[in-house]
Protein backbone atom coordinates (compact mmCIF):
# COMPACT_ATOMS: atom_id res chain seq x y z
CA UNK A 1 0.00 0.00 0.00
CA UNK A 2 1.40 3.73 -0.50
CA UNK A 3 0.26 6.81 1.18
CA UNK A 4 -1.59 9.29 -1.11
CA UNK A 5 -2.20 13.34 -0.02
CA UNK A 6 -5.05 14.63 -1.80
CA UNK A 7 -5.73 18.16 -1.66
CA UNK A 8 -8.64 18.78 -4.78
CA UNK A 9 -11.38 17.63 -6.37
CA UNK A 10 -10.59 13.61 -4.85
CA UNK A 11 -11.15 14.93 -1.01
CA UNK A 12 -14.15 13.62 0.64
CA UNK A 13 -17.35 15.75 -0.19
CA UNK A 14 -15.71 17.38 -3.43
CA UNK A 15 -17.04 16.19 -7.25
CA UNK A 16 -14.31 13.13 -7.85
CA UNK A 17 -14.33 11.96 -4.37
CA UNK A 18 -16.45 8.64 -6.02
CA UNK A 19 -13.45 7.76 -7.95
CA UNK A 20 -12.04 7.21 -4.28
CA UNK A 21 -14.78 4.90 -3.35
CA UNK A 22 -15.17 2.87 -6.22
CA UNK A 23 -13.42 -0.51 -5.55
CA UNK A 24 -13.63 -1.36 -9.22
CA UNK A 25 -10.89 0.93 -9.61
CA UNK A 26 -8.99 -0.51 -6.41
CA UNK A 27 -8.44 0.43 -2.69
CA UNK A 28 -8.12 3.97 -1.08
CA UNK A 29 -8.70 3.75 2.60
CA UNK A 30 -9.05 7.24 4.43
CA UNK A 31 -6.35 7.55 6.87
CA UNK A 32 -7.09 11.12 8.09
CA UNK A 33 -6.39 14.41 7.49
CA UNK A 34 -2.77 16.39 6.88
CA UNK A 35 -0.77 19.39 5.33
CA UNK A 36 2.03 20.41 3.65
CA UNK A 37 5.15 20.65 5.43
CA UNK A 38 6.62 23.21 3.19
CA UNK A 39 4.14 25.77 1.22
CA UNK A 40 3.03 25.68 -1.94
CA UNK A 41 0.52 27.69 -4.01
CA UNK A 42 -2.64 26.29 -4.87
CA UNK A 43 -4.50 27.85 -7.42
CA UNK A 44 -7.29 27.15 -9.54
CA UNK A 45 -7.06 27.27 -13.06
CA UNK A 46 -7.93 26.90 -16.94
CA UNK A 47 -10.90 27.10 -18.58
CA UNK A 48 -12.43 24.19 -16.27
CA UNK A 49 -11.88 25.48 -12.60
CA UNK A 50 -9.33 22.39 -11.84
CA UNK A 51 -7.04 23.11 -8.42
CA UNK A 52 -3.63 22.83 -9.31
CA UNK A 53 -0.75 22.92 -6.80
CA UNK A 54 2.50 24.35 -8.18
CA UNK A 55 5.70 22.40 -7.41
CA UNK A 56 7.43 25.57 -5.93
CA UNK A 57 8.46 24.75 -2.60
CA UNK A 58 8.18 27.75 -0.20
CA UNK A 59 5.81 29.95 -2.06
CA UNK A 60 1.91 29.92 -1.42
CA UNK A 61 0.48 28.28 1.52
CA UNK A 62 0.30 25.17 4.07
CA UNK A 63 -1.77 23.10 1.81
CA UNK A 64 -4.48 20.79 3.87
CA UNK A 65 -5.73 17.19 2.21
CA UNK A 66 -6.38 13.91 3.13
CA UNK A 67 -4.72 11.68 3.31
CA UNK A 68 -5.24 7.70 1.71
CA UNK A 69 -3.68 4.23 1.69
CA UNK A 70 -4.72 3.20 -1.91
CA UNK A 71 -2.99 -0.33 -3.35
CA UNK A 72 -1.38 -0.28 -6.75
CA UNK A 73 -4.65 -0.81 -8.92
CA UNK A 74 -5.86 2.37 -7.03
CA UNK A 75 -2.48 4.01 -7.68
CA UNK A 76 -2.22 3.53 -11.51
CA UNK A 77 -5.37 4.73 -11.92
CA UNK A 78 -4.90 7.51 -10.23
CA UNK A 79 -1.80 8.30 -12.17
CA UNK A 80 -4.18 7.65 -15.43
CA UNK A 81 -6.91 9.72 -13.78
CA UNK A 82 -4.41 12.56 -12.96
CA UNK A 83 -3.11 12.78 -16.27
CA UNK A 84 0.80 11.39 -14.89
CA UNK A 85 3.31 12.31 -15.97
CA UNK A 86 2.06 15.35 -18.19
CA UNK A 87 -0.23 16.93 -16.52
CA UNK A 88 0.88 16.45 -13.22
CA UNK A 89 3.74 14.57 -11.34
CA UNK A 90 3.57 12.23 -8.65
CA UNK A 91 6.34 12.87 -6.24
CA UNK A 92 6.65 12.09 -2.30
CA UNK A 93 5.89 15.46 0.19
CA UNK A 94 6.07 15.47 3.59
CA UNK A 95 2.71 15.85 5.18
CA UNK A 96 1.79 16.70 9.02
CA UNK A 97 -0.95 14.77 10.10
CA UNK A 98 -3.30 16.80 11.52
CA UNK A 99 -6.23 14.55 12.69
CA UNK A 100 -5.59 10.40 11.99
CA UNK A 101 -8.81 8.22 12.12
CA UNK A 102 -6.80 5.47 10.59
CA UNK A 103 -6.27 2.20 11.93
CA UNK A 104 -3.51 0.54 12.53
CA UNK A 105 -2.51 -3.54 13.07
CA UNK A 106 0.29 -3.01 15.51
CA UNK A 107 -0.38 -1.13 18.76
CA UNK A 108 1.34 2.12 18.87
CA UNK A 109 2.27 2.71 14.89
CA UNK A 110 -0.47 4.94 15.00
CA UNK A 111 1.09 8.71 13.76
CA UNK A 112 0.68 11.38 16.41
CA UNK A 113 -0.49 14.71 15.43
CA UNK A 114 1.44 16.84 13.89
CA UNK A 115 3.84 14.08 12.89
CA UNK A 116 5.71 14.00 9.79
CA UNK A 117 4.96 11.35 6.98
CA UNK A 118 5.83 10.75 3.57
CA UNK A 119 2.90 10.91 1.26
CA UNK A 120 2.79 10.88 -2.81
CA UNK A 121 0.97 14.08 -4.26
CA UNK A 122 0.13 15.15 -7.58
CA UNK A 123 1.35 18.07 -7.83
CA UNK A 124 3.00 20.07 -11.25
CA UNK A 125 5.43 22.20 -12.70
CA UNK A 126 4.36 21.97 -16.21
CA UNK A 127 1.88 24.84 -15.67
CA UNK A 128 1.36 28.52 -17.65
CA UNK A 129 3.59 30.59 -16.73
CA UNK A 130 0.74 33.41 -15.88
CA UNK A 131 -0.63 30.62 -12.96
CA UNK A 132 2.04 31.84 -10.38
CA UNK A 133 0.14 35.22 -10.25
CA UNK A 134 -3.90 33.53 -9.48
CA UNK A 135 -4.75 33.73 -5.87
CA UNK A 136 -3.42 31.12 -3.93
CA UNK A 137 -5.50 29.07 -1.85
CA UNK A 138 -4.70 26.39 1.47
CA UNK A 139 -7.74 24.44 1.00
CA UNK A 140 -9.91 23.75 -1.54
CA UNK A 141 -13.48 23.53 -2.46
CA UNK A 142 -15.20 23.11 -5.53
CA UNK A 143 -18.23 25.20 -4.21
CA UNK A 144 -16.09 27.81 -2.71
CA UNK A 145 -16.30 31.50 -1.95
CA UNK A 146 -13.64 32.08 -5.40
CA UNK A 147 -16.63 31.42 -7.32
CA UNK A 148 -14.85 28.97 -9.54
CA UNK A 149 -17.12 25.65 -9.68
CA UNK A 150 -14.89 23.13 -11.06
CA UNK A 151 -16.18 20.95 -14.18
CA UNK A 152 -16.54 17.61 -14.31
CA UNK A 153 -14.97 15.61 -17.17
CA UNK A 154 -18.30 14.66 -18.34
CA UNK A 155 -19.47 18.09 -18.85
CA UNK A 156 -16.52 19.24 -20.50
Amino acid sequence: MARIFVYGTLKQGQPNYQHMLNTAKGIAKFQGRGRTVEKYPLVIAGKYNIPYMLNIPGTGHHVAGEIYSVDDQMLQFLDEFEGCPNMYQRTPMSIEVVEWEGKSSVPGERPAAHSIMECFVYSTTTYQPEWVNLPYYDNYDSSGKHGLSYVLRESR
